[in-house]
């Protein structure tokens, strides 16, 4: 393919905030806090940001110097550095799939959770009246209102993954606007995704910083804050702190999917990527630390709110059981008053005590949600306490929403490109391609729709993209020191640049990035085998909550397959080649990345 051949971004700041759009995502707002309340609030940051030095800035900075000097997609880049890694870049457009498979789902949710923000009431204040007339829905009661609101009225969920209801019609029509919207992104390639990252890269900044001067306004965010840099050291000692702050850097920038070469292919031949892939790395873990004040604070705000709603119902119990006039209890001295009434009227205190609930603002601190749990439940119960809630409730879904289009015009990018480098291909218009790509990963999509269709996002969450991109890294790093050649590859990149890799990324790619993949895929491995037979959060209609549940054996076959599927393409698409040469009766020749581009 010749250079000139294929289309360029318009300028490096396009690509700049492509690059962010696709990195800075879902991730940033509900994982990293999840682990940083995890792992010892402040003191994750020292292991995290380690990792970004050791793991995170080279890796990316050597996918961009791939995909800038190949001008090739996955598929065709590791096919163009030997033809027995084909599957390597194939291992990636699977793995892509999946992700487009059900990210698109969370994009209908917050569809769904936005047009609901426009009324007088939202609808997640407070449970819904039962059928009778004669009070709320028993179940909501047992639950919360926001709770109820997302697991029942936005998924309809089943009983479990083994009982399936259908397709739900809302959300089916959901899910097609999000694709239909990522389509108009993607439609003429990057000509048209070079003119959305301007916005999807920059708003949810815009909505993050409105949050973040509000929501220190709230009473009680400070708590959050305080809550998060509170560092406990003792957590430096356990592996798996640093085992996740690896695993975060790493899912974070978007490794292993085939985004960042495909980006990257349509760079200028010179464009100075080294800076760019720092520049990127930085403003990503940047945003992590910032949406994760933005996030304790609102966070600080709901725990600060139910402690005192609990001190509140305490301090009632306390005036109305003993006689007491209105303003002898505070909420600061409700402690007091317990241990006070408790040592005067010892037993009409005891027989009040079954009623006393335990109020505990730490408690209320530590209940660490990651995932929807955090973007659609915790939110959703801090915004509807808000003054002027459909506003804030308006401003955050449609930051989620931007986030998550962002971060799937990489991911259908890392489709899209690798196939169009086919001559196959090149007989159909970027319009009528890109929609055929779109419209099969919407149709696929549909079972994400139905009444159990949120287990099985969870299992494609859990199992779709870890293992094999770990594996798909892997490969990549040891095959560009070890079998294509640091020397070789710093040629390359002295091409590009006009200046030689400096000791730091010499040292990252061939040691110590190789070996930190390898401990990371290691102890995945071993987590997985140690964790016996994988469950899922079932809901219990009953009882109004999650609770764990062993995958059927159905479900566990279909994790094998999704762990296998695309980690098998490095082998097989070996294997094919080598019998298709022995076939033709002479061996594969290896092609370097300067044959190919030169």
């Amino acid at each position: 393919m010749e250079k000139d051949a294929r289309p360029n971004w318009d300028n490096p700041l396009q690509f700049l905030l492509a690059c962010v759009s696709y990195a800075v995502g879902l991730g940033n707002v509900w994982r990293f806090p999840y682990l940083c309340q995890m792992h010892g609030g402040g003191g994750f940051l020292i292991p995290y940001l380690i990792m970004l030095i050791l793991e995170g800035v080279p890796l990316f900075c050597l996918e961009l110097a791939i995909g800038q000097k190949m001008r090739l997609g996955s598929i065709g880049a590791w096919t163009a550095i030997n033809p027995y890694l084909g599957g390597v870049g194939l291992a990636s457009v699977v793995t892509s799939t999946y992700l487009c498979l059900y990210y698109n789902i969370i994009n209908a949710w917050s569809f769904w959770y936005l047009f609901n923000s426009f009324q007088s009431v939202l609808p997640w204040g407070d449970c819904p009246i039962n059928a009778n007339g004669t009070g709320y829905v028993e179940e909501c009661e047992k639950a919360t209102p926001t709770q109820y609101f997302f697991y029942r009225e936005t998924l309809n969920i089943s009983s479990s993954i083994e009982v399936n209801g259908g397709i739900q019609t809302s959300q089916a029509l959901l899910l097609l606007l999000a694709w239909v919207i990522s389509y108009l992104f993607i439609i003429r390639g990057i000509k048209s995704t070079g003119k959305v990252v301007y916005f999807t890269a920059t708003f949810p900044y815009v909505v993050l910083f409105i949050y973040l001067i509000w929501g220190f306004t709230l009473h009680g965010a400070v708590n959050g804050v305080k809550y998060m840099f509170t560092p406990k050291m003792e957590q430096l000692a356990n592996p798996t702190t640093w085992i996740n702050a690896a695993t975060q850097i790493f899912f974070s920038l978007g490794l292993g999917f085939g985004s960042l070469i495909a980006f990257a292919s349509y760079n200028e031949y010179n464009n100075n990527f080294e800076r760019q892939a720092i520049m990127v790395s930085l403003i990503n873990s940047g945003t992590s630390v910032f949406a994760s004040i933005v996030t304790f604070a609102i966070y600080g705000f709901k725990a600060t709110f139910n402690y005192e709603n609990c001190l509140e119902r305490t301090r009632l119990l306390l005036l109305n059981t003993f006689d007491l006039a209105e303003d002898t209890i505070s909420l600061d001295t409700v402690f007091e008053w317990i241990e006070k009434l408790n040592a005067t009227y010892p037993q009409e205190f005891a027989e009040i005590s079954s009623k006393l609930e335990t109020c505990d603002l730490e408690s209320e601190l530590d209940g660490a949600v990651e995932g929807p749990g955090l973007a659609f439940i915790v939110y959703s119960e801090a915004i509807k306490n808000m003054p002027l809630p459909q506003l804030w409730s308006v401003l955050y879904f449609s930051m989620l929403l931007l986030l998550g289009m962002g971060s799937m015009l990489g991911n259908i990018t890392a489709i899209i490109t690798p196939l169009r480098d086919f001559k196959a291909t090149s007989c159909i218009s970027n319009e009528l391609f890109n929609g055929l790509v779109c419209m099969f990963c919407f149709l696929l999509g549909l079972g994400f729709t139905t009444t159990s269709g949120s287990y099985w996002f969870t299992m494609f969450n859990d199992y779709g993209a870890t293992f094999s991109l770990l594996f798909v890294v892997l490969i990549e790093v040891i095959t560009i020191s070890y079998i294509y050649g640091s020397k070789r590859f710093e040629k390359d990149v002295e091409d590009m640049l006009g200046h030689r890799p400096n000791l730091y990324w010499r040292i990252m790619w061939k040691f110590v990035s190789p070996l930190l993949l390898i401990t990371i895929f290691i102890f995945y491995i071993v987590s997985y085998i140690r964790g016996g037979t994988p469950t899922y959060q079932a809901w219990n209609k009953e009882l109004g909550k999650s609770e764990v549940t062993e995958y059927p054996v159905f479900g566990q076959v279909f994790i094998g397959l999704l762990l296998l599927s695309s980690v098998s393409c490095v082998p097989l698409t070996a294997l094919y080649v080598y019998c298709r040469k022995r076939k033709h009766g002479h061996h594969p020749r290896e092609r370097t990345v300067s044959t190919v581009c030169d």
